[in-house]
């Protein structure tokens, strides 16, 4: 698992850390059952303080996305839904305005990024464990 920080960005580390292994989870790139590199392991990785590590990683057992064995560490788990409608398309649209923002300061138009969107999601349906 490869998770990319982007410095000066106006998402929280540790957002990114959660939204990069939403992805990898949602892409098939890491399995149910598979076991994420530890605290420390993560955070050395990095060059991030633990701390940061440890706050993503206890939103994503919040999520539902991941599950914690005392002494064995954290895995992916079965998703289950923990969140109404309403919360998940809150949730979406956070993201939604994060990427609607990048792609305006990259000077895409919204037939470009929509054009972009579509083809990714729809590469990532048909081949969840190829997707980029």
């Amino acid at each position: 698992m490869r998770i990319r920080i982007v410095a000066g960005s106006s998402a929280p580390i540790y957002k990114q850390i959660v939204d990069a292994i939403r992805r990898t989870i949602a892409t098939g790139e890491l399995a149910v059952g598979e076991t994420l590199p530890s605290v420390r392991q993560l955070a050395k990785e990095l060059v991030i303080n633990p701390n940061t590590v440890a706050k993503a990683y206890a939103e994503l057992v919040q999520s539902g996305l991941v599950e914690t064995q005392a002494g064995r560490g954290f895995f992916v788990t079965r998703r289950r839904c923990v969140y109404s409608k309403t919360e998940r398309m809150r949730r979406l649209d956070e993201s939604i305005q994060s990427l609607i923002g990048q792609a305006i300061a990259m000077d895409f138009t919204p037939d470009e990024a929509l054009d972009r969107v579509r083809e990714l999601f729809e590469k990532a349906l048909r081949n969840p464990s190829h997707s980029n």
